[in-house]
């Protein structure tokens, strides 16, 4: 936690209180890292689902590329055949 200034404040730096006080900081500061633990988990499973979703669609690309450059290969190789042929 930080002290007015913005300065981090030291805990058990001798306030002259008792050990209670201590424990209640100490406490607090655990459940901002529960708190931070848990949006850092948030956001691990967001990003594993982003990586599957962009793996998915680069696999999708390649097929779709794959099946235009036969399609493009089989127009090119109809018009070769029918430009041999004499004309009827």
């Amino acid at each position: 936690m930080s002290g007015p200034n913005g300065d981090p404040h030291v805990l058990g730096g001798g306030t002259g209180h008792d050990g209670d006080d201590d424990g209640d900081e100490y406490a607090a500061i655990n459940s901002m890292l529960d708190q931070i633990n848990s949006c850092l988990d948030h956001l691990e499973e967001k990003n594993d689902h982003l990586h599957g979703c962009l793996k998915e669609l680069l696999e999708c690309s390649r097929q779709t590329r794959l099946e235009f450059q036969q399609q493009n290969k089989q127009l090119n190789s109809g018009a070769d055949v029918q430009g041999s042929q004499p004309p009827a």
